[in-house]
């Protein structure tokens, strides 16, 4: 079966606890394998978000563009952290573990239609909350055979013991 999105995901280190995840601020977690951004993924995010503009689901259009072709929305990007962080890590010994936010995004570089996409993850921080941890993971989404990354993003995640 192929890795990827659409299956269980080959995990690269598994920590039993938030303690773990604490002792490796400052550190690099890992990359994500690389995936590819199709048009159905595209179109799936724009029925899902209704968000139909042009440069995202219109090839004819898009090819007038300085891109030539469509390009992936930047919040779809974006929502690809969870499930590339997935990949990068697996947590056990904890209760909960929800999305906190982000802090800063930044949308640097097209994703153009059947790019690979892949996400290195960054430990920056752990604050204490009550019952748990907010930790701040930087997230850059690298583009296979670009300079410059699809998007960098300061993700806040709360695990709780």
């Amino acid at each position: 079966m192929p890795r990827g999105l659409l299956c269980l995901p080959v995990v690269m280190q598994t920590l039993n606890g938030v303690q773990e995840l604490r002792a490796l601020v400052g550190t690099e977690l890992g990359t994500s394998d690389w995936h590819t951004v199709t048009q159905a993924r595209i179109d799936a995010f724009a029925a899902a978000t209704l968000d139909f503009e042009a440069i995202h689901v219109d090839p004819q259009r898009a090819a007038l563009t300085p891109w030539g072709v469509t390009i992936a929305h930047g919040l779809y990007t974006l929502a690809l952290g969870p499930a590339l962080l997935y990949e990068v890590l697996s947590m056990r010994g904890h209760s909960l573990a929800p999305n906190y936010g982000f802090d800063r995004v930044r949308f640097v570089s097209p994703v153009r239609v059947d790019s690979r996409l892949r996400m290195t993850a960054h430990l920056d921080s752990a604050e204490p909350l009550r019952g748990g941890t907010r930790f701040r993971i930087t997230q850059t989404f690298q583009i296979d055979g670009e300079d410059r990354p699809a998007c960098v993003a300061e993700s806040l995640v709360a695990y709780f013991d």
